[in-house]
């Protein structure tokens, strides 16, 4: 079997791309510049080190991603001071309690969010939730177990967005068995409109589109919702942007 060679992180782009923030007071700007900045950057498959029968090691690459690195590697950059930062922040939001081993990774989105709550708190969907219990059982290596989640149907999501704000992490509910959420991106409000940002598979690289045509393109149970929570709490910080009521379409 070959064993794929582990990357040390790239702390001098660490850095560049943290300059690059440092002039934004509140976490959603920070997440909007950083995750602007990566715009283009090639869809990398696969880019993590480690399986059920390979040991793992913390990558953090800056030049290619799939949804959730690309996710994880814009919070982690936003929450962090400075390189080292980066790289213990991303350490704590990818693996259980930060232990880097391959059975600690958040193989499951759902407990990404709920393991990491002291980085992004869900958004309450109240009402118009859906409750979904299922087998997750799509990670070889992983023993099958029952999981509980909430969703918004996309029938429904519109009555949500008011809920929503700029910077926010949304991902998208499978409808596959044994699979919870299938992708995810940042929320971003520009121009008015609602838009996703996120590394795309089928576009080969990190782009922004319209929100409803991501949702009229793709099948899905329903869709939840995760804020990021600034560290710092500073009070200086500016209020997150929430999707306008005129601009509720998805």
């Amino acid at each position: 079997m070959k064993t794929t060679r582990p990357r040390r992180p790239d702390l001098r782009r660490a850095r560049s791309l943290l300059a690059l923030a440092k002039p934004h007071t509140s976490l959603p700007a920070r997440v909007e510049a950083l995750s602007a900045s990566l715009l283009g950057a090639p869809y990398v498959a696969h880019a993590l080190v480690g399986s059920a029968t390979e040991p793992e090691a913390l990558v953090a690459p800056l030049d290619g991603f799939d949804c959730v690195t690309y996710v994880e590697s814009v919070l982690a950059l936003a929450r962090a001071g400075d390189p080292s930062g980066f790289v213990e922040e991303l350490r704590a939001l990818r693996y259980d309690g930060g232990r880097v081993e391959w059975e600690r990774r958040n193989h499951y989105m759902t407990d990404w969010v709920r393991r990491n709550a002291a980085a992004v708190r869900a958004v309450a969907s109240g009402a118009i939730g859906k409750r979904v219990e299922k087998t997750l059982a799509a990670v070889a290596g992983l023993p099958p177990r029952r999981a509980r989640f909430v969703c918004v149907p996309k029938s429904r999501l519109r009555t949500f967005l008011p809920r929503l704000a700029n910077g926010d992490v949304l991902l998208f509910a499978s409808t596959k068995s044994g699979l919870d959420v299938f992708h995810c991106g940042f929320l971003v409000l520009a121009g008015g409109s609602i838009r996703l940002r996120h590394a795309s598979r089928s576009a080969g690289r990190v782009v922004e589109e319209d929100l409803a045509r991501f949702l009229a393109a793709n099948r899905m149970a329903g869709v939840i919702a995760a804020r990021p929570l600034d560290p710092a709490r500073a009070e200086a910080s500016a209020p997150a942007r929430r999707v306008p009521a005129g601009r509720r379409r998805a």
